[in-house]
């Protein structure tokens, strides 16, 4: 018997536990728009790989600037989506604040390129974007799920081989697309189904609500 008593009470802190961490994971980011951001990164690789396309880094930072540019509109533009039409008639402010712990990493990747630009160092550009964009993964370590931090590790990786790599450049997009076309794709997954899951699990509140 005490046995017995003894294991539902960690049963019960366990489950008190999940839900603790449940509700600590931020859920404005959309699997589906981070997804797409990736196969936008897929899809500029492919057109700046083209023959027709001018081979001058120039020609190759205005098209990453776009990559750049319809990735950011997916995702904050979904983000804000989920702020404005959520369920609930009160929306603090403060459950926006996770988002912003990717902004320091974010901007240092945005002044680093300038300087690099500026300095004409266009092939150290990819392993930058790749090391920096794997730095704000980190802050996300505890708000959203641990397999998110493991994409971050990736980017890292992948951004100190290209920093190291010799033969890298700045005019061949394949590293950077087939990198963050894959990195998008699996955050984007990992998203979806954090997502998913918490639909369930709200659709299954609201029947046992409306059961009782």
């Amino acid at each position: 018997m005490i046995a017995n008593h003894i294991h539902d009470a960690l049963a019960q802190v366990r489950r008190l536990q999940d839900l603790i961490l449940a509700k600590r994971l931020f859920r404005g980011y959309s699997g589906l728009a981070r997804m797409a951001g990736g196969l936008l990164a897929l899809a500029g690789a492919a057109a700046m790989s083209r023959p027709d396309f001018p081979a001058t880094p120039t020609a190759h930072l205005r098209g990453w600037a776009a990559v750049l540019a319809g990735a950011l509109l997916c995702n904050y533009g979904a983000l804000l989506c989920w702020f404005i039409i959520r369920p609930g008639s009160r929306r603090p402010l403060r459950e926006l604040l996770p988002a912003g712990d990717a902004v320091p990493a974010l901007a240092a990747g945005a002044g680093l390129s300038l300087a690099l630009v500026m300095h004409g160092a266009y092939d150290l550009l990819f392993g930058a974007w790749m090391c920096l964009y794997g730095l704000a993964h980190i802050p996300y370590r505890n708000s959203l799920p641990f397999a998110n931090y493991l994409v971050g590790l990736f980017y890292l990786a992948a951004g100190l081989v290209m920093l190291a790599w010799p033969g890298a450049t700045f005019t061949n997009p394949c590293p950077m697309g087939l990198v963050f076309g894959l990195g998008e794709l699996s955050g984007g997954f990992i998203l979806f189904r954090l997502n998913r899951e918490n639909t369930l699990e709200m659709q299954e509140d609201t029947h046992d609500a409306n059961n009782r």
